[in-house]
């Protein structure tokens, strides 16, 4: 019997597998896989969404217009420029949709988010895969990929998995050498995590031309991953197209206004970031201590590389002693593993079963 057929090439896709969340037979289970808030969300975030039941039978806002207004003051941008979405990786798809396709190609990091190159062949386009410095985006590379039917260049800064990053002046001499016609993306997704004076979001860039967009998230220090919250400052024309072919409801009402009671409540951003600072240098010093080699991490996460090469043992290991790590194999980076900044029994556990694991050998 005839069945339809998906486009070409939909099929070689490798669906995104997202952190495990289980560990059978552990006793306690530390999920430190999918670089969560380790302090969970803001009270009022959760009291906001609590609130929202009572309107579960009316459509939200299309438009976002509060909760863009928020983010604007909160970030001093102007609000007609932000598109919403369901979470950041809907606003990734819809930048691929709206600008490449079949017979185009985008440019990425050789270890690069994986949705940028699931979107790119979600939509016919092909990826080219730029090498790195040190486990670190060059600019020269991703410049020498680009040829004219290059369509967009996806940069995360900080990255993920590496947790490297480029200063602002690398990501400025990367626009000044693209095609005018190319459009730069910037994932900024732990911008909040940043504390280095030479960092740079990309809202200089963004606000000095009409080719460069910044997306950003509520899923990592707001604490938010569950309501799928995430926007995009761009251009007026580029939020135009966008405003287009979005869903004309495609953020709910509850996750409109835990993003609001978020925004307001930066003393738990300012608490989360400082946590996640004391953590992740006690998880780096203890690890570098034990001679593990550890990618720079600018972060709510380490990347780290097995001691014997044998990322596949420690992770079982780790696992099966309750507590889970991400895999790092999706990312050419097969002997890596990344650690999650999870609260401090979860880091506690996972170093001192480091700490055993590397003892028994």
């Amino acid at each position: 019997m005839a069945a339809p057929t998906p486009r070409p090439g939909i099929l070689d896709i490798k669906p995104y597998v997202p952190g495990a969340s289980e560990a059978p037979g552990a006793e306690t289970v530390y999920k430190l896989s999918s670089n969560e808030s380790a302090l969970g969300a803001s009270p009022a975030a959760i009291a906001a969404y609590d609130k929202a039941k009572d309107g579960l039978f009316l459509y939200p806002d299309g438009a976002c217009t509060t909760l863009r207004e928020k983010i604007g003051a909160a970030y001093a941008l102007d609000p007609d420029r932000i598109v919403c979405g369901a979470g950041s990786d809907e606003l990734l798809q819809l930048l691929t949709k709206a600008y490449a396709g079949v017979g185009d190609n985008i440019v990425q990091s050789d270890h690069g988010f994986l949705v940028y190159a699931l979107a790119a062949k979600g939509h016919g386009a092909e990826v080219r895969f730029a090498p790195e410095k040190n486990l670190t985006c060059n600019v020269d590379a991703m410049l020498e990929q680009v040829d004219e039917n290059t369509r967009i260049m996806f940069v995360a800064n900080p990255n993920n998995p590496t947790g490297t990053y480029l200063p602002e002046s690398e990501l400025r001499r990367l626009r000044e050498n693209l095609r005018e016609d190319v459009l730069l993306v910037i994932d900024s997704a732990y911008a909040e995590y940043m504390e280095e004076a030479d960092y740079g979001a990309g809202v200089s860039l963004v606000d000095e031309g009409e080719n460069t967009v910044m997306t950003r998230t509520f899923s990592k220090i707001y604490g938010l991953a569950a309501v799928r919250l995430g926007w995009v400052y761009c251009p007026a024309s580029i939020a135009g197209v966008l405003n287009r072919i979005r869903g004309p409801f495609n953020v709910s009402e509850a996750a409109q206004v835990a993003g609001v009671a978020a925004l307001e409540d930066q003393a738990f951003v300012k608490k989360n970031r400082d946590f996640n600072r004391k953590e992740r240098e006690i998880v780096m010093q203890r690890l570098g201590g034990l001679g593990v080699e550890c990618a720079p991490a600018y972060g709510n996460f380490v990347l780290f590389r097995a001691p014997d090469g044998d990322a596949g043992g420690l992770q079982d290991y780790l696992r099966e002693r309750g507590v889970i790590v991400r895999e790092m194999g999706a990312y050419k980076l097969g002997e890596w593993l990344r650690v999650s900044i999870g609260p401090v029994d979860a880091n506690r556990r996972f170093l001192d079963l480091m700490e055993s694991r590397l003892g028994d050998g």
